[in-house]
């Protein structure tokens, strides 16, 4: 098998293909033989060597990767409901860049014949992102204002559509003109290209009271004022902390990382209490254990996806080889929709 190593943290020049032995599907595990590969932002500071969840579980050397499409190719003990040659995709926690990978059973799907691998393999881990933060950490009424950092791409376009679903008014945020579009046709009822107008300006033009939510990724560049731009009772979701890291180069500006740190806003709980807001936070990759969360997300989703409800993101391949410059891309801020690695 083929799959992408990283023995040291590092620049794109990291990502190193390697030549492995095939693993053997553990008992409840699935072997699957992979035809494509999400790449998210995640993976990008995974190299960098700055995803705590990924010391915790993993340490160097790592292989990057949450989402993975392609075919069963074997089954562990114990796993008698699923047939080899089966189309699938899944939640990986990392290990995802390979041509083969052994995933526990709970953690693979049927693939829907609406998706292609590509699409397959950039749809569960940016909607199950998407999925918790709008439907297990909060409760979405009919007529919420929703406000979506970074609307254009996997996460962001995921949340404009499930905020859709629920019945709220979506307000998208993007940082350039040629996101505008897909945006709109994600959903969203209106969207700020803050590229062409202040951000804030319009956020308050568009809901003077406030919003009831605000999901943010970006960190210390926008929290502070997602977090003031709430009505009352509203709720700020923060997955990420995406201007803290380089748009070049690939390494981490440690001196930026410290300032950033030092500018990040402190949410205290009398403050909260009085301001009557909620602060609310998580990482996909700390919730694998929690099955009955991630099989009835999943279930909802490919509910959803085959009524029509909702679309898989835009894709844009890159073959394994060009891992680095997948992440260069991603890095850039340039990118919409997904962007999947080809076995």
């Amino acid at each position: 098998m083929r799959k992408i190593v990283v023995h040291e943290p590092g620049s794109h020049d990291k990502l190193r293909v390697e030549e492995h032995p095939d693993p053997s599907p553990a008992r409840g595990e699935v072997l699957v033989d992979v035809q494509a590969a999400g790449v998210n932002y995640a993976d990008c500071v995974v190299r960098m060597g700055l995803y705590e969840s990924a010391k915790k579980y993993v340490g160097w050397p790592i292989t990057p990767g949450f989402e993975i499409a392609g075919t069963v190719a074997a089954l562990g003990e114990g796993v008698s409901d699923i047939e080899p040659g089966s189309p699938v995709f899944a939640v990986t926690r990392f290990g995802g860049y390979a041509s083969r990978v052994a995933v526990p059973r709970h953690q693979v799907y049927p693939r829907p014949a609406r998706l292609t691998p590509e699409q397959a393999a950039g749809f569960p881990a940016v909607f199950m992102t998407a999925y918790y933060a709008l439907y297990e950490l909060l409760r979405l009424r009919p007529g919420m204002v929703v406000l979506v950092h970074s609307a254009a791409g996997g996460v962001g376009g995921a949340l404009v559509q499930l905020g859709k679903i629920a019945g709220c008014r979506v307000v998208g945020v993007v940082g350039a003109a040629h996101k505008v579009e897909t945006a709109q046709r994600l959903g969203a009822d209106a969207v700020i290209d803050k590229s062409r107008e202040p951000l804030w300006a319009a956020a308050e033009r568009l809901a003077p009271e406030g919003y009831d939510v605000v999901l943010d990724a970006n960190g210390v560049e926008t929290l502070r004022q997602s977090y003031r731009h709430l009505g009352p009772a509203g709720k700020l979701v923060v997955y990420g902390f995406h201007t803290m890291l380089p748009r070049q180069g690939g390494r981490p500006n440690y001196a930026k990382l410290a300032l950033d740190f030092v500018r990040m806003p402190r949410f205290n709980p009398l403050d909260l209490c009085n301001d009557n807001k909620s602060v609310l936070a998580f990482n996909l990759s700390y919730l694998f254990h929690k099955t009955e969360i991630l099989r009835e997300a999943m279930e909802r989703l490919v509910g959803w996806l085959e009524e029509g409800r909702l679309s898989a993101p835009p894709v844009t391949t890159f073959p394994l080889e060009r891992a680095g410059e997948a992440h260069r891309a991603l890095e850039s801020g340039s990118t919409v929709g997904k962007l999947v690695l080809t076995m």
